[in-house]
């Protein structure tokens, strides 16, 4: 009975922590409570993660490398993990290990690690904004985009893409919630 009543002060002063630490110290002074402090940018950051293309640091990036390819630049991430990727890529996919064998997109293994290295989500412009819509490839990123199944498909597929069936496609066929048709376009959370 004891241990329920220390368990329930401490419940409580938990609670009193968080509602003092929840407190309007954010207001401004505005007549409008719903006016924000605007952000504060001064003080030294450091990044800690990277993540241009959604799971390729989760799959292709070892732990004993995960902090230094999330503070690598971009520009020198392609020298530093591409032959890292490719090892992983062709104990993933062992086809990969045949110089001539190909994905969808017509890359060898070190020609879609050398492009997967390179953390980033490259964007057009002009044109169709995708990820792979079978002729636009790595064009952006649209909401509706399966970017999963199509990482699965450029691992997994071969040059057509039907290479190992089963592994080519997350089998998510759209958001849970209708995306908005208006900025910021996100689906609403509940």
């Amino acid at each position: 009975m004891k241990f329920n009543n220390i368990k329930l002060v401490a419940i409580a002063m938990l609670v009193s922590f968080a509602a003092y630490n929840c407190s309007s110290d954010d207001y401004n002074g505005s007549s409008d409570p719903m006016q924000q402090t605007p952000p504060d940018f001064t003080g030294t950051y450091t990044q800690e993660d990277q993540m241009g293309r959604p799971a390729i640091n989760t799959v292709f990036v070892s732990a004993a490398d995960k902090n230094m390819f999330n503070v690598t630049v971009p520009s020198g991430q392609g020298a530093a993990f591409q032959t890292k990727f490719q090892t992983k890529l062709e104990a993933l996919n062992p086809a990969h290990t045949d110089p001539t064998y190909t994905n969808a997109l017509g890359f060898n293994a070190e020609q879609f690690t050398g492009a997967l290295a390179t953390d980033v989500l490259t964007v057009s412009l002009t044109g169709i904004t995708t990820f792979f819509d079978g002729t636009n490839v790595l064009t952006g990123r649209a909401l509706a985009d399966d970017v999963i199944s199509t990482e699965l498909l450029l691992i997994f597929g071969g040059p057509a893409g039907a290479d190992n069936p089963g592994l080519t496609n997350d089998n998510v066929v759209a958001n849970d919630k209708t995306f908005s048709t208006s900025f910021p376009y996100l689906a609403s959370p509940w």
